[in-house]
């Protein structure tokens, strides 16, 4: 996985998750990290959008 690839995925997951990871009371914490992790497992099992411009290939 590349680092641009991940950084994308935190930058998606829900905003109160990222702002929950920030707070004092540490059940939110847990339950942001949780969305978070959630969010980038959901973002990792789906297959890349396919880009418009790219031709496909026969097989």
């Amino acid at each position: 996985m590349e680092h641009d690839s991940l950084a994308d995925m935190i930058l998606t997951a829900p905003a109160w998750a990222r702002i929950g990871l920030t707070m004092r009371d540490e059940t939110m914490r847990e339950r942001a990290a949780r969305a978070m992790a959630q969010s980038i497992l959901e973002r990792m099992g789906s297959p890349p959008e396919a880009d418009r411009d790219q031709l496909p290939l026969p097989l």
